[in-house]
């Protein structure tokens, strides 16, 4: 039986967490314009863009250059701990796993933030590999927009 895994991608970024957090939570229109090399489109599909609930197509570059598409429920945001939750419903990802979550925590850190990015999923089956390419999207994607809202 197969079960749930986890892994985290963990870094600072120099933005502020109030800053960094809002752009995730309320401008996710805005991902191609902030970080063009790995959000080519996103779209709407139902709900606005800041609602939980609310379901966004997005079409990401991952491992080296191949565009996917990703279909994602915005699940859950806490705004007092800085914490959204997207549960993903489609798209490439779910053909090697069964269920996703992507996890956003924004923590305030000196002058910046730490990033924490935690993935919930359940393999479709054990010869899918870990989703090292996910954190490494995450990870470069976060870094991307905070180097935009810096140079803003």
């Amino acid at each position: 039986m197969a079960q749930l895994k986890r892994m985290e991608c963990q870094f600072e970024i120099k933005s502020s967490a109030d800053k960094f957090f809002d752009v995730y939570k309320n401008k996710g229109y805005l991902m191609p314009k902030l970080s063009n090399q790995l959000v080519t489109d996103i779209k709407l599909l139902q709900g606005d863009w800041n609602s939980e609930g609310s379901c966004r197509l997005w079409h990401i570059v991952v491992d080296g250059g191949k565009i996917e598409s990703v279909k994602e429920v915005f699940e859950k945001v806490d705004d007092t701990n800085r914490t959204i939750v997207y549960k993903l419903v489609g798209g490439e990802i779910m053909d090697a796993y069964k269920t996703w979550r992507s996890i956003l925590n924004v923590m305030p850190m000196g002058e910046g933030s730490l990033v924490k990015w935690t993935m919930e999923f359940e393999k479709q089956n054990e010869s899918i590999p870990d989703p090292v390419k996910y954190g490494e999207f995450l990870t470069v994607w976060s870094k991307n927009v905070d180097a935009y809202l810096l140079n803003a």
